[in-house]
């Protein structure tokens, strides 16, 4: 049988605030005894992959920042592929907007082409109110990704959806998403690993984003109920993964 390859989400699957998801480590383990392809696609873009590396890495996680893909990552592509050195206002972290910069564009507030919503630990008013004016008056509304929550240690947070939904509340102008559940995001991830989605499983804690992205790209998918989605949701769907485990410590390359 030809070896599988493996994308896999991060929050909620490898990771759940500042710990490690139990058994995740041989996980990793596992897939780098049996020298399988491997990409940690993330909807997160408040960290460059470096920075992400960097943590998991002192959560005890050994995976290279080559081998992470963020939706910042995903979006500045998507950006470069229709207007090249274009400009963007962008409310997010360095994960974003070194993304943005480095495929070229400039960031401003003075009639940019783009209004780029990310995860932010500091939106605040002024900012908000910004973009609403900006895509008022013609700036297109990009959003890295449309999860409206996402789990910590303490519970869920407020994802970049839940941001999205009140500019658009205020604009009845709609953005495009670019990270899951958008099959550009998984696109550009099987392309960036080299690799084809019929012998690539997706393994992912959202049946909204993981899952419904995988099924979408034709991919075997996995459900881990260590993040988000819990057993007993899983039917409201009227789509399903090809297995449900506890988390990725049960999964065997």
């Amino acid at each position: 049988m030809d070896m599988k390859n493996y994308i896999s989400d991060m929050d909620g699957v490898l990771v759940k605030g500042q710990t490690i998801v139990p058994g995740a480590d041989d996980f990793i383990d596992r897939l780098k005894a049996k020298k399988a392809k491997f990409l940690v696609l993330t909807n997160n873009s408040l960290y460059t992959p470096r920075d992400l590396a960097h943590s998991l890495k002192s959560k005890g996680l050994d995976i290279d920042e080559k081998i992470i893909f963020t939706s910042a990552i995903a979006t500045a592509q998507f950006l470069h592929s229709q207007r090249p050195n274009g400009t963007a206002f962008v409310i997010g972290e360095i994960g974003l907007t070194t993304a943005v910069h480095e495929i070229g564009y400039v960031i401003t507030d003075d009639h940019p082409d783009y209004v780029v919503l990310g995860e932010t630990n500091t939106y605040n008013q002024e900012q908000i109110t910004k973009a609403i004016r900006l895509i008022s008056r013609g700036s297109r509304f990009i959003a890295t990704n449309p999860d409206t929550s996402g789990p910590t240690e303490e519970g869920i947070a407020p994802g970049c959806g839940a941001m999205a939904s009140l500019i658009e509340s205020a604009t009845e102008i709609s953005p495009l998403f670019i990270g899951k559940p958008n099959p550009l995001m998984m696109r550009s991830a099987l392309n960036y690993l080299g690799v084809h989605s019929e012998n690539t499983v997706m393994i992912g804690d959202r049946m909204d984003t993981d899952i419904i992205t995988g099924v979408q790209s034709g991919m075997e998918t996995i459900l881990v109920l260590s993040g988000i989605t819990k057993i007993e949701d899983v039917t409201k769907y009227p789509y399903l993964p090809a297995r449900i485990v506890e988390s990725v410590a049960d999964i065997i390359p």
